[in-house]
Order: structure tokens, then sequence, then C-alpha cells
């Protein structure tokens, strides 16, 4: 195995933001009238206005996804690295890599900034593809970005429609638990539990 490049989900992978998210999710569920817990299940990896289109298809998704955006950035205190980020960002300085989230480009910027974080010089949000996770669109998009094969992307997510998307992709899917358990992250080539596994990993096969 060769990896030329590392591709990272944002929420649960490098920003430790489940609490923040959970906040805003079960505030408009209730401001909707729908089950909380049956919305939450819908959310990890996903557009906000896909998930939207599951639970709710009475609403305008566009227009929830504002009012959700607008929620979030309320929360922008509540929202740290994951433990382990800053010191692989930093490792992985002058290599190839980059972001691909479901998460809103202005949003996820603000919480870089915030955070301390390093932004990569190629960042893949969900309004860059016509179809979003588990569709492989983005990670083929940002392997195309970097100018890598997709074999050689190590792709790092938590989530099981990110771990989909990037097998789909034909990249090397690792799950990281830190949202979800090994079992529902089954379609990764393989599951760590933090980043400094990933690290590991990175120099191992870089």
């Amino acid at each position: 195995m060769k990896i030329s490049a590392v591709l990272f989900d944002v929420d649960g992978v490098l920003l430790d933001s489940a609490g923040a998210h959970r906040r805003v999710w079960d505030a408009w569920s209730a401001a909707r009238g729908l089950d909380p817990e049956k919305v939450w299940e819908l959310t990890f990896g996903r557009r906000p206005e896909d998930t939207v289109r599951d639970v709710a298809a009475h609403l305008d998704p566009a227009t929830e996804r504002r009012t959700l955006d607008r929620l979030l950035t309320r929360e922008m205190d509540g929202i740290q690295p994951v433990e382990g980020a800053p010191g692989l960002l930093e490792s992985l300085s002058g290599s190839p890599w980059a972001i691909v989230t479901s998460g809103a480009r202005d949003f996820v910027r603000a919480s870089f900034a915030a955070t301390g974080l390093a932004l990569p010089a190629v960042q893949v949000y969900a309004d860059d593809v016509r179809h979003a996770k588990p569709a492989p669109d983005c990670f083929a998009l940002a392997a195309s970005r970097l100018g890598v094969p997709a074999s050689e992307c190590l792709v790092v997510e938590d989530a099981p429609a990110g771990i989909q998307a990037a097998v789909a992709a034909g990249c090397v899917a690792v799950g990281l638990t830190t949202t979800h358990t090994e079992e529902a992250l089954g379609w990764a080539h393989l599951c760590v539990a933090t980043l400094a596994d990933v690290r590991s990993l990175v120099t191992e096969y870089g």
C-alpha cells in the first residue's frame, strides 16, 4: 500500500463538534415537531439538506439548511480540535492533504481559525459536488485537485456514509471510532481509535 495524500473528514475527525451539532439538531427537531433521536441518527457524514429531505419531506431543504447554519454559528465556542489533530496536521506540512466535508464552508473555515488548526490548500465542501456522501464524488474531486490517484489517498472518516464514499472512490478508507463503533464502520479497510494511530499509518506507508 502506497499513501501519497491524506483526505480528512472534519466533524468527528479533526473537530470535536458532536455536542454542538447535537444541540443544533435537537433544537431544530423540537421546533419542527420531529423525533430528535431519529433525526440525529441520519445526520452523520451527510449534508444537512439531505437529512432534511429524509426526515421532513414537506420542508424546503435550502431554507432549513440556512436555519441550521445560523443555529450552528452560535455553538462556535463549544468546538475543539480532536485530540492529536494539531500535531498530525503539523506533521503533514509540505505533504499533500485535503479536507472533504459535508459541513458549511464558512463555518468550517471559522472553526479552523478559532481552534488554531491549519487549513489545507485543497478543501472540498458539500456544495462543490452534485452528489454528496455516500456518493464518491467528493473524494474523487479531492484526489483530482491534489493530482494524486484515488488509490493512493488515505481517507480518515468517522461516519458510515463517509466510509462508503471513500471506498466507492477507490481510496484506502480508515474508520476513526470517535462517533461510531468499528462494527458500524464495517466498510472501512481498517479502523483506529485515535489520530495518533493515523499518524503512524501515514508514517509507515507514506
